[in-house]
């Protein structure tokens, strides 16, 4: 009995609980936010990477070069090579300052993190479009379809139902990630937990609340991705 009153005063008192439920609402909106940012980013990077596109064939020395596969490559390990953590400092503190300084931090964390999501979706992406059978494309090219339109309407559809677990892995890393927001002022779970923490001095409880709802958040999407898989493997 006197435990569950220091859980009460822990977290009833002044409406302390406020604090984990604000922290739960930013988490979940700027994860949807990076996660759509990521997808979009990822899709356009990964056909980026597998385009044949050689602007100058002309040109014996650069006959082979496309321009917009070496962007691809060159981004994908720059961002890849660099801690998130380090992306979201230089953006918070170079990027978004001046007239942009007041740029909500939902804002600028969930650029920063679909800007580095981005980057792992484009090779998930990528070896879902490579691990299809070749003739995929060619029937597409046979039925007059061109390159970008054999990509989006056969090769993209039947590579999402291959990726969809990987993609799963990487959108639930993309929610712990966004744990450090707090480096810029977000006030998500992990920095609501500290400030309980602050004005209690109980660093136990406020932790094991946030990781409990990290895993309810987590295993919530799981379940829900899961039920998607199924429907998609149904309309095979």
């Amino acid at each position: 009995m006197e435990y569950l009153e220091i859980l009460k005063d822990t977290f009833l008192t002044d409406d302390r609980y406020m604090y984990i439920v604000n922290g739960v609402i930013f988490s979940i909106g700027i994860t949807l936010f990076s996660a759509i940012l990521g997808i979009i980013l990822g899709l356009l990077l990964a056909i980026m990477k597998l385009s044949h596109f050689y602007p100058f064939k002309r040109i014996k020395v650069l006959e082979n070069f496309n321009p917009l596969s070496k962007i691809a490559y060159i981004y994908i390990d720059v961002i890849r090579g660099t801690p998130v953590v380090v992306q979201l400092m230089i953006l918070a503190n170079l990027i978004f300052v001046g007239i942009l300084r007041e740029t909500p931090i939902l804002i600028i964390g969930g650029i920063a993190f679909g800007l580095n999501s981005g980057a792992y979706v484009a090779e998930i992406i990528r070896a879902g479009i490579e691990g299809l059978d070749k003739g995929q494309m060619e029937a597409g090219r046979a039925l007059g379809l061109s390159y970008s339109q054999a990509m989006r309407k056969i090769i993209v559809p039947q590579a999402v139902k291959n990726i969809l677990p990987a993609l799963v892995s990487e959108f639930i890393t993309l929610l712990k990630e966004t744990s450090i927001i707090g480096f810029i002022g977000g006030i998500d779970l992990l920095r609501s937990a500290n400030i309980i923490t602050s004005q209690t001095y109980r660093g136990v409880e406020p932790l094991l609340a946030v990781g409990i709802i990290y895993l309810i958040l987590t295993s919530i999407f799981t379940a829900f991705m899961r039920k998607v898989e199924r429907g998609l493997k149904v309309s095979d």
